[in-house]
């Protein structure tokens, strides 16, 4: 799996302060957002949660159980991140919440006329490839993890609804339209990640498949090009605008996860997997795989062989 970004946490209320133990609330109103923080200090469950607007809730400290439509219940960690339509019912539970062990997260509840005007101009000025292929949130795509990006951009979020410019409903409005964005492309990658639809008619399917076909291989911008049936000029600027990240970043996220799930196997050398992801040079192998994962891929291995 994908490593996962944090969030910037902010300070936990005060205990003289708080109005409940659970899901204290603090808010703070612009004009097109409401950002939320809920904190909870002692264990409860199905604690009920609905917003008018569609919200984007993300997790700070602690750990949740979240029930949300008729899917399975699901952990809730700090890292991930989790949309829901508008007056849609959360039901919560907060197994480990204690005073020394709060859970804090936050709800961005965004106002629908700021989401359709960007969906809008996304599709005008920057339309899809393929039939019926538009910009749009995918409301079944409901949780992921955070990237750098998407992180980025909610920190982003939360300065500015926390602080005292005079400018910040226009950077917040500005910042929304990034976070819609950030959001959709986290969606596309979390789909290729997926089993897809052999009848999918989105162009980046077959280069997709073939990254991963030739996990073993050099992979060059020219073939997957190629494979889209692109210009190399037109299929990377299409591929970064559809995954907000360059097709040389999605390879190698590809082959550090294909590394990963070599490093499972205890008796596997590093050297092999290394050459087995398409890495001749071992040591840059460790250094690009430390720069993704925060430890080398023989902690990694040993991590989850002892776990």
């Amino acid at each position: 799996m994908p490593i996962k970004a944090l969030l910037n946490k902010p300070a936990l209320t005060h205990e003289k302060s708080l109005k409940t133990l659970v899901e204290n609330r603090t808010i703070f109103s612009l004009d097109h957002c409401e950002l939320n923080i809920f904190e909870t200090y002692q264990t409860t469950e199905l604690v009920p949660l609905k917003f008018n607007d569609l919200v984007v809730t993300s997790m700070l400290r602690g750990k949740k159980v979240m029930h949300l439509f008729d899917d399975p219940s699901f952990e809730y960690l700090p890292g991930e991140t989790v949309i829901v339509p508008s007056n849609v019912e959360m039901k919560i539970d907060f197994p480990e919440a204690t005073n020394q062990n709060p859970t804090q997260c936050i709800a961005l509840a965004i106002d629908n006329q700021i989401i359709t005007e960007t969906l809008d101009f996304l599709n005008e000025k920057y339309p899809k490839e393929g039939k019926n292929n538009v910009w749009k949130l995918d409301h079944e795509n409901y949780f992921f993890y955070n990237n750098v990006e998407l992180a980025s951009t909610i920190n982003k979020l939360i300065k500015e609804c926390m602080g005292n410019s005079l400018t910040k409903d226009a950077i917040a409005d500005l910042t929304l339209q990034e976070l819609i964005i950030r959001i959709i492309q986290t969606q596309t990658v979390k789909k290729f990640d997926n089993v897809l639809p052999l009848e999918s008619n989105n162009p980046l399917l077959p280069t997709i498949e073939y990254i991963r076909s030739n996990i073993r291989e050099t992979i060059h911008l020219k073939d997957l090009s190629d494979k889209a049936c692109m210009s190399t000029t037109s299929f990377y600027r299409y591929f970064k605008r559809e995954l907000g990240m360059s097709p040389i970043e999605y390879i190698l996220n590809e082959k550090i996860k294909y590394a990963k799930k070599l490093l499972s196997n205890p008796n596997v050398q590093v050297n092999e997997v290394s050459y087995a992801t398409g890495f001749e040079d071992c040591n840059y192998f460790i250094r690009l795989f430390k720069k993704y994962e925060g430890i080398t891929p023989k902690q990694y291995q040993l991590l989850n062989f002892n776990g």
